[in-house]
């Protein structure tokens, strides 16, 4: 399982405007934290599937986006339900498979209350 790439803004409005829980996942082919997370990636989205659509954005292919969306760090996690950001998970340190799950969770948690 493999997330899908999104390489136009057009694609990120429809990919987030759905009413069920979107996570969109921005990183580089340069940024070692960003490959840090590869191997487990489709194991945590098989866990959440049917409950949260995964997209991936480099962010050296859409810019403009990036810097409307203010995606400093990399990888930047950031859960969207009907167009709207709903929660994200930025910080400079390399991301843990635990800490993405409980963001997850956490996004799962908040969009349900929406």
């Amino acid at each position: 399982m493999t997330m899908e790439i999104i390489r136009e803004e057009a694609s990120f409005r429809e990919a987030v405007a759905q009413e069920g829980l979107s996570v969109v996942v921005f990183k580089t082919t340069w940024c070692a934290d960003c490959h840090f997370i590869d191997p487990f990636m489709p194991d945590v989205e098989a866990k959440y599937e049917g409950k949260i659509k995964f997209y991936q954005i480099d962010r050296d292919d859409l810019p403009d986006l990036c810097s409307e969306l203010n995606i400093l760090g990399i990888p930047s996690f950031i859960a969207f339900r009907n167009g709207n950001e709903v929660v994200r998970f930025v910080s400079k340190l390399r991301k843990t498979r635990d800490e993405i799950e409980q963001f997850l969770e956490r996004a799962l948690q908040v969009a349900a209350a929406l």
